[in-house]
């Protein structure tokens, strides 16, 4: 527990350090991606991008577990 809890943290921070770089990423504004917008209310739900994310874990995982 505590070295995936290090781990996690190293991650974050890395993440923070990278936020320049990954904000411009189109993450969340690919095609597919569902995003309704009427007077009193807006919903956004990232399909596409949900599914590359599952995709690109599922793959990194699958990796290191061999």
């Amino acid at each position: 527990m505590q070295r995936f809890l290090v781990i996690t943290g190293a991650l974050l921070v890395l993440a923070g350090l990278f936020w320049p770089w990954i904000s411009r990423l189109p993450l969340g504004r690919l095609p597919r991606d569902i995003h309704i917008v009427q007077e009193d209310f807006s919903f956004h739900f990232p399909v596409v991008t949900s599914i590359l994310v599952s995709l690109l874990l599922s793959l990194l995982l699958w990796i290191f577990r061999r």
